[in-house]
């Protein structure tokens, strides 16, 4: 059933051509229909507001919604009416965590819809011109979480005193708003209305806002001028600073403005749930947005459920606290290995459990770090025959078997069968067992001394000792890597496994101190030709395969080091190509060329796909869909299934019917 949140959606199409001037008509093509009529009348006022409603303290429903509200329309959703109440209990491994609110409530300007393509959200449409103008319609009456306006205002405070004030942003716009090196012109049009104009097509722009982890082009502008230097007296801005603790202004600033690390209770925001929690805790409160922009079809003023408690614990311990049930919907920190234990306990404990699409490419990969300080190890990760070596001295079979039941597929890192940009050939592309092959490779590279335990000798003299960090967050890595280490030892490679946290094997590989890391692969394995292709080039400091390459791309050159091989420059030409033409056929002809050279020349490499991921749900939590994809981005997990339209309730509940 295609989903319709009544405005025609923006396809993944118009990342490079859909939305163009329609044939020299002069008329702009908008992602704006009629809404269904939901009068202020039908609105119902949920209990839990009841009190402050009737004091003063909180303004009417009527008063809280804008004047067009997203209506969700749930038929189209196959979801059913829901009530109001109840809070939803999640577990999480860290206080850091609670970012995962921000990606789960997914309220953003514009979003993926379930079939992965785009429509309005935050925003009530948005006019796009050939892929460069961008004409963006706030949605008239629409309020933060603290009950201020959410205007064009926010919008302008974001371009004109973040972006555009030197101390704050020294590297200036963000990527994703620059074309050919060049920023956009943003004009404030009226106090809903925003354009952003190019001179050239911006493909980039709209998946960007749509992202798990999104570009925001706005800031509660009324909240943040209280840190800022233009709009505060110099005396009393550093009295504000003292206070806090920081060491001048823009760090002041950045202490507030973090709204997707969602760990500050008092900064306003636009999702569906509202942190009441000031951290550090063991257990933090989420409570709803009284000013939430999305209705479903009866009134009800969206999300369903009162409050979400997200309790922190061991990531060792989060399977057995889910199967004791308690946890109304859960999935990270669950490994496939957890499926049978989970099933067993689900009957007395009233949860059931789902096993939902990996939207990913390879359940785990491992990455040699091309940018590691060490210059002989270096050299070896740039060669493409050591890489290739690795990968043919690895039995995935073993470890599809051993570890997942056979149940996944042993290949390399690329992209699923369900993307239209599948090319059979390359899955098994350096991916057969061959111990043989893996040791005439490195004996053809020079590595033929040995030490007396059959290891091999690095050029230096150095035993062969390959350290491979691992974040610690899934139980399945180090299980995967003892295998691994067996199967490199056969061939001369010791393994030494070193786990920490994510934070800190970021800061590693962004200090060059990382030589291999073990991680998920492509994080959209579901491409079209018009989707990015970004992660198949040096594009990003979180690509462990080449984190230094990547941040001087994202920092435009101001930090990192610039690429320095064959290979990454012919893939980042690849994409810079891909971002230059509207031809869906060029585009999709680059995308082939990037992914048959990261197939060829091992890059990362992927050990198994197709590996499930396990959703544990209450029996009494609603609207959850049986099946689904579970993917970071595109996806934000949950999110793309709308969480606001989940609830609570007993089989004989009665339901709220549609008006």
């Amino acid at each position: 059933m295609r989903p319709s949140f009544h405005s025609t959606r923006l396809s993944r199409r118009a990342f490079g051509r859909a939305f163009r001037l329609a044939a020299g008509l002069g008329a702009a093509l908008a992602l704006l229909a009629p809404m269904p009529a939901v009068l202020a009348a039908d609105y119902i006022e949920q209990p839990v507001f009841a009190e402050r409603v009737a004091s003063g303290d909180l303004p009417p429903i009527a008063e809280r919604v804008p004047q067009e509200p997203l209506v969700v329309d749930l038929d189209a959703l196959g979801k059913t009416p829901g009530d109001y109440g109840g809070t939803l209990r999640i577990i999480e491994a860290q206080a850091k965590d609670t970012r995962r609110m921000v990606v789960y409530g997914y309220a953003r300007l514009a979003g993926y819809t379930p079939d992965l393509e785009i429509a309005p959200d935050i925003a009530r449409a948005i006019d796009v011109v050939e892929d460069r103008i961008f004409t963006i319609h706030l949605r008239k009456g629409h309020k933060w979480s603290d009950g201020e306006p959410f205007t064009a205002d926010d919008f302008r405070y974001y371009w004109e005193d973040v972006v555009g004030d030197k101390e704050l942003t020294p590297a200036g716009a963000p990527h994703e708003l620059l074309v050919d090196g060049k920023p956009p012109v943003v004009t404030f049009v009226d106090a809903e209305t925003i354009r952003y104009e190019w001179e050239r097509p911006n493909p980039f722009f709209l998946p960007a806002l749509a992202d798990a982890q999104p570009l925001e082009i706005w800031r509660p502008a009324h909240y943040l001028k209280k840190y800022h230097r233009k709009y505060v007296e110099p005396e009393k801005l550093a009295a504000k600073v003292e206070e806090a603790g920081q060491r001048n202004w823009v760090a002041l600033h950045f202490k507030y403005d973090q709204s997707y690390k969602n760990a500050n209770p008092k900064m306003p925001t636009l999702q569906p749930w509202v942190l009441a929690t000031k951290p550090p805790s063991d257990r933090f409160m989420f409570v709803r947005n009284p000013f939430f922009h999305r209705v479903d079809p009866a009134g009800h003023q969206l999300p369903y459920i009162d409050d979400v408690a997200m309790t922190i614990a061991s990531s060792r311990l989060i399977p057995a606290k889910t199967g004791a049930g308690e946890a109304d919907l859960q999935s990270n920190y669950l490994a496939f290995g957890n499926y049978a234990f989970l099933k067993r306990a689900a009957a007395g404990h009233g949860y059931g459990v789902r096993r939902w699409t990996s939207g990913k490419g390879s359940k785990l990969a491992l990455f040699p770090n091309q940018n590691v300080g060490d210059e002989v190890w270096r050299k070896l990760f740039q060669t493409s025959n050591f890489r290739r070596a690795l990968s043919v001295a690895i039995n995935r079979e073993d470890i599809n078997q051993a570890i997942f039941y056979g149940l996944g597929k042993p290949q390399i890192d690329t992209v699923s069968e369900a993307s239209p940009l599948y090319d059979p050939s390359l899955p098994k592309t350096w991916a057969q067992f061959d111990p043989a092959l893996a040791n005439q490779l490195l004996d053809g590279l020079g590595l033929t001394e040995r030490d007396g335990e059959g290891m091999r000798l690095l050029p230096d003299g150095r035993p062969m000792m390959l350290v491979i960090e691992t974040a610690g967050e899934d139980t399945e890595q180090v299980d995967v890597l003892e295998l691994i280490g067996e199967d490199l030892r056969n061939v001369g490679i010791k393994i030494l496994t070193k786990p920490s946290e994510r934070d800190t094997l970021s800061r590693r590989l962004a200090a060059g101190s990382t030589m291999m890391s073990v991680w998920t692969g492509l994080e959209n394995a579901l491409p079209k030709a018009t989707t990015s292709p970004d992660e198949l080039a040096p594009t990003s400091s979180e690509q462990n395969e080449w984190p230094l390459w990547g941040m001087h791309y994202e920092t435009k050159g101001t930090s990192g080091a610039a690429p320095d091989t064959p290979v990454s420059k012919t893939l980042l030409d690849l994409n810079n190509r891909w971002r230059g033409t509207t031809d869906a056929h060029a585009k999709e002809a680059i995308w082939k060329e990037m992914l048959r050279i990261n197939a060829d020349e091992a890059l990362r490499i992927g050990i198994v796909s197709g590996i499930d991921q396990i959703v544990v749900v209450s029996d009494r939590l609603r609207n959850v869909p049986e099946t689904g994809v579970f993917n970071w981005n595109p996806g934000s997990f949950y999110g793309i299934y709308r969480p606001e339209t989940f609830y609570f309730a007993e089989p004989d509940q009665k339901q709220a019917l549609a008006q």
